[in-house]
């Protein structure tokens, strides 16, 4: 789940991250969030300067193979706050 808020402030793009204890143990929920930051370093070049993203992972990201949830993530940036 992605929720994007674009502001006006000549910065660039912001992340945050929700993994809750629902994704599984806190070994799992740090991989998922270390995968979900990589992916968004990756997009952040193609964002809007000011956006402010928030993405929380949903139990199945814990299980999806990285390509996969690279290709939704990218997806969702994409359609949401791309430049």
């Amino acid at each position: 789940m992605t929720h994007v808020v674009l502001t006006q402030e000549p910065r660039p793009a912001r992340f945050g991250f929700i993994v809750s204890k629902a994704v599984g143990n806190a070994v799992t929920r740090n991989t998922v969030r270390r995968r979900l930051k990589a992916i968004c370093h990756e997009a952040a070049p193609g964002l809007r300067d000011g956006a402010d993203v928030v993405i929380r992972a949903l139990p199945a990201a814990a299980t999806m193979p990285f390509a996969d949830l690279r290709r939704e993530i990218l997806a969702c940036l994409e359609r949401r706050a791309s430049a």
